[in-house]
């Protein structure tokens, strides 16, 4: 640990702490700014202020080599073989994940930058239990890394007694000893930035990459970085995000469960809003389709990537039937996103990557599809809160009760990446999940048989999902415990908790230790 959290990284780690943190914390204070519009009953409309930069021509900085073709991307966890396995699975862009994937446990972090040193350097090897070795192929994927979003914070690392920012971490220490490695080998230093919530915080980014820049002696734009749309307030600003990224922009990137959690979050206090069933709530649903139009539209004006969505399916090698299902619409979605403009798209299991890379092959015929030039009418704010409306299911509370509990029992044992009902579920997943739940409760939701939803059968639901989990997994009550009180909390809570992410850290028990 102490050469990956050394001296020279936390004195990089504590000048940006300096520099930025105190305005992270002054933007972290504005939130909430939209949702207050919205309780006065006031409409959404992009940002006044800004008219003029969005009426101008101007276009962000053309794509590094490595990252003009990106029609698949994987995402995924740190740990050591799924590292291997991503940046050997064809794909043209693997993310390695420290935010929705990751449980930030210090070991598990630690370990994870450890990981891509190794494989920035191209010495990762892993050996299994059962004695399968693990190397890279003679051409990988190229590496972006996803940092924890400015909400979050590194508990073991603290200054002046309040703990330094995450994202400053996660980004000061692959920076710190990969920025110019990487540019020696033809890349550079690449991350998604997520979680903004406005252009505000997309400057904060961007003024940290150059100060990064200079202070290693790297030319403007070395570092890029892409910024998911997966907030409601950001969905608003995507221009300005762009612009304030230019020099170091790698474009936008669609987040679509995190994004259905921010609409509900920000339309908590409106008793009218219920969304339906999360399984309902498919990209093709008409306040999604706008979103996802905007995105290609501005991103294409501005000459900058706009990036598709994930796919989670696992395939289901025991049942060829439920596997080609799932394929089908595994497909279906990506010919969805080739035919509306994306330039490339996301899974989560190596296996959809054949799938995912025909269906942009056949559908888009250069590296991109930046230059494509389109027709589609320009998108009104009113599109982008058309809500949906559709029935709540006793089965959608109950697998959302599921999928809430399992998920956060795995990461409170330090697993951020969990196969759920051959889905590949993170921290977005629970996100929605829980909202929902609490949604579904605050604003007295009935179902299509007529049950209304409570806290006392969400949390009969729960119990019952718990009660099942123990006996499939013996050994493991305390994690179950910590997962269901957690869940019945934030459910039954008068306000809808921001992140369950920042809730569940102080519950997280990790035998880590921070370096002296």
């Amino acid at each position: 640990m102490g050469e990956i959290v050394s001296p020279e990284v936390l004195e990089f780690l504590l000048e940006l702490h300096d520099r930025f943190d105190e305005r992270r914390r002054e933007l972290l204070s504005k939130r909430g700014g939209f949702r207050a519009r919205l309780r006065r009953r006031q409409r959404p409309e992009f940002p006044p202020e800004t008219r003029a930069l969005r009426e101008r021509e101007w276009k962000v900085a053309p794509p590094p080599e490595d990252l003009r073709d990106r029609r698949v991307e994987i995402t995924g966890p740190v740990d050591r073989k799924m590292v291997i396995n991503a940046l050997n699975s064809g794909a043209r862009v693997f993310m390695a994940d420290f935010e929705d994937a990751h449980s930030p446990t210090w070991d598990g972090t630690v370990a994870g930058q450890a990981n891509l040193v190794d494989a920035v350097r191209r010495r990762i090897e892993h050996v299994a239990p059962d004695g399968r070795e693990y190397r890279l192929n003679e051409a990988v994927a190229t590496l972006m890394v996803r940092p924890r979003g400015w909400h979050l914070e590194e508990r073991h690392v603290v200054v002046d007694d309040r703990p330094v920012s995450a994202s400053l971490f996660d980004f000061a220490v692959f920076f710190h000893h990969n920025a110019r490695e990487l540019v020696a080998r033809g890349s550079g230093p690449y991350f998604y930035v997520p979680k903004l919530e406005s252009y505000l915080e997309a400057r904060l980014w961007s003024d940290v990459a150059r100060f990064a820049e200079e202070r290693f002696g790297l030319r403007p734009g070395t570092a890029r970085l892409t910024a998911l749309i997966e907030t409601l307030p950001a969905a608003f600003q995507m221009d300005e995000i762009l612009y304030e990224l230019r020099e170091n922009s790698a474009g936008l990137n669609c987040g679509r469960w995190d994004y259905l959690f921010s609409a509900i979050k920000q339309f908590q206090d409106d008793g009218a809003v219920v969304f339906p069933d999360r399984n309902a709530l498919q990209m093709t649903t008409p306040f999604l389709t706008a979103y996802t139009r905007l995105l290609v539209q501005t991103c294409h004006r501005r000459g900058a990537h706009a990036m598709g969505g994930m796919a989670a399916q696992i395939p289901i090698r025991d049942d060829p039937e439920a596997n080609e299902r799932a394929m089908a619409l595994v497909r279906a979605d990506k010919e969805r996103e080739v035919r509306v403009g994306h330039d490339g798209t996301w899974v989560a299991h190596p296996g959809l990557v054949p799938l995912a890379r025909d269906v942009f092959d056949a559908g888009m015929k250069g590296p991109n599809q930046v230059n494509v030039v389109r027709a589609d009418p320009p998108v009104l704010p009113e599109e982008l809160v058309r809500l949906p409306t559709g029935p709540v299911t006793e089965d959608g509370v109950r697998r959302n009760a599921r999928v809430a509990v399992r998920y956060l029992e795995a990461w409170f044992r330090g697993i951020g990446c969990v196969p759920i009902d051959h889905l590949m579920e993170d921290a977005a997943t629970v996100e929605i999940a829980r909202a929902q739940l609490w949604q579904w409760v605050h604003h007295r939701a009935v179902t299509d048989t007529k049950r209304r939803v409570t806290t006392a059968l969400v949390r009969r639901l729960v119990g019952e999902e718990a009660k099942a989990l123990r006996s499939e997994t013996p050994g493991r009550d305390g994690s179950v415990d910590r997962a269901a009180k957690l869940l019945d909390t934030v459910v039954a809570a008068p306000a809808l908790e921001e992140y369950i992410t920042a809730a569940a850290y102080g519950l997280l028990e990790d035998g880590g230790a921070p370096e002296p």
